[in-house]
């Protein structure tokens, strides 16, 4: 049998847009009736998602899926990496937790992982008319290409052209392209068809001789040149999206705001992305220990290491400086990770985040955790009172509520109609915790935790999350259309509408 297509975008580094690049691509592709699938064989990111199966994976291959209006499935990305700490990872594979496994361990497996990602490649090739391939950091590194199951090898395997994505924002971009290829074969060099220029900001005209220079170095094309946008919000997949130590200097006087403490292993940020969209709130993430008196409310995020995240947040300040706001009556909420520390003790007698042992939480929930396995991942329907919401759950170990009231009814789980429980929330309304990601997405709930905290003047739109960032891939797609060839990227393939 013929074999589908691919188009694999590969990039000169990491963060230089690859995941907006295929989103955009996706939507386009299908949008002219061409079926089109996300792939990518290895993502290392503590921001993931849940299947409608239960299963784990890449939060960006979800949103390349909603893009090209298909469910997402776990062969889109069938390996992925959750740091854990400086050397070690959580090795997800199709979709379940398989191993802890540091850098070493993990390369000297590589050829099964690749063989296992190759296979997951070929079923997407055998129900889509094209897959849209993206690559991992740079596709130029030497010291690791022998191990790469991301790059160039697996579009040599897929026998894929291979788009560069170069961020100019950075500087030093025609460095960045004429460098990568310095640094690969001429076979490789070969498979590479052309560049995308990345985050342009300003007068788009000025940079026409800089396009022609590098076509004229390379022999190849620049497909398009594509200006900094901030008008579209993606969900994002690595944490550097949230890393923006100057937000809270230019807050507006008088408007609200709240602040998520970025712990070191933050997970799952996107969950405050509808809150982001808010009028007249300021969503800050903070690192450094401060003042936090003024804010509305504090989160504790998602964490893929609670134990030492915890340990942090004592190291640092942040605990004292925490009880002292949930003393003065302010109101915190933790979701995962978060509601576990808020918890009295932390139990890992299995080493599943490190060492064996038990960690003394902030104790401001009368609750108890014992992180175990098998990971429970999740799509979760669930009430909060008499107000339906919608979420999902990815969480090592179960939480004991001691006292305290109940915060959440569960009704389904994995389109299973269940009856469970989840969280804890104080006497007073000012603490609580939940497993819950994706809260956010349901208006209802969120109106009604602005409420809990005292923001109900708050106008939370009634619309449909999935139908909000639909229209937000569109809206992408245009910008990406305007500024790029797609006769010529179209050409790459041999699938036409």
């Amino acid at each position: 049998m013929k074999k589908t297509p691919c188009l694999a975008i590969l990039g000169t580094g990491s963060e230089v847009g690859k995941s907006i690049v295929a989103t955009a691509l996706c939507r386009y592709f299908v949008d002219r009736g061409i079926r089109t699938a996300p792939y990518k064989a290895q993502n290392m990111s503590n921001n993931s998602g849940v299947t409608p199966e239960g299963l784990e994976m890449g939060r960006a291959q979800i949103v390349q899926a909603e893009a090209a209006k298909i469910p997402p499935h776990v062969d889109m990305n069938p390996i992925l990496l959750k740091p854990a700490g400086d050397m070690g990872s959580q090795v997800v594979l199709f979709g379940k937790a398989v191993a802890d496994s540091m850098a070493r361990e993990y390369h000297r497996n590589k050829d099964v992982l690749f063989s296992k990602a190759c296979e997951a490649l070929d079923r997407l090739r055998e129900n889509y008319d094209l897959v849209v391939m993206e690559g991992a950091g740079s596709c130029a590194e030497v010291n690791l290409s022998a191990g790469d199951i991301v790059n160039l090898p697996m579009a040599e395997y897929a026998d894929a052209p291979v788009i560069l994505v170069s961020d100019i924002h950075r500087g030093g971009v025609f460095a960045q392209i004429v460098g990568t290829l310095a640094c690969l074969s001429i076979k490789q060099q070969e498979r590479i068809k052309g560049f995308i220029i990345n985050r342009f900001q300003g007068d788009i005209s000025l940079f026409e001789d800089g396009a022609q220079w590098i076509e004229e170095r390379t022999g190849k094309k620049v497909f398009g040149v594509i200006p900094w946008f901030n008008h579209i919000r993606i969900e994002a997949e690595d944490a550097v999206a949230i890393e923006n130590p100057f937000a809270e200097s230019r807050r507006e006087p008088g408007v609200s705001a709240i602040a998520v403490i970025r712990l070191p292993h933050i997970s799952n940020f996107t969950d405050f992305d509808p809150l982001l969209d808010l009028k007249g709130l300021d969503v800050i993430f903070i690192e450094k220990p401060r003042n936090i008196s003024h804010f509305t409310a504090i989160v504790l995020p998602g964490s893929k290491n609670t134990r030492w995240d915890l340990h942090w947040l004592k190291e640092t300040g942040w605990e004292n400086i925490i009880k002292e706001y949930a003393r003065a009556g302010g109101h915190i909420l933790g979701i995962c990770g978060g509601y576990q520390m808020m918890g009295r003790l932390v139990h890992d007698t299995r080493g599943l985040e490190g060492s064996p042992g038990t960690t003394t939480g902030l104790d401001l929930l009368p609750v108890e955790t014992h992180l175990k396995s098998p990971k429970t991942t999740t799509r979760t329907r669930f009430f909060w009172e008499d107000i339906q919401g919608e979420g999902y759950e990815i969480h090592m170990g179960e939480t004991k509520r001691f006292s305290g009231n109940l915060l959440f009814n569960i009704w389904e789980r994995n389109q299973m109609p269940c009856v469970g429980e989840d969280g804890c929330i104080s006497h007073d309304l000012r603490l609580m915790g939940t497993y819950l990601h994706g809260m956010f997405d349901s208006p209802a709930i969120t109106r009604k935790w602005l409420k809990t905290i005292g923001l109900e003047h708050l106008e939370v739109p009634d619309k449909n999350r999935f139908n909000a960032k639909d229209n937000t891939y569109d809206l992408l797609t245009s910008h990406f259309e305007r500024h790029m060839d797609m006769d010529a990227v179209m050409d790459l393939i041999s699938v036409h509408p």
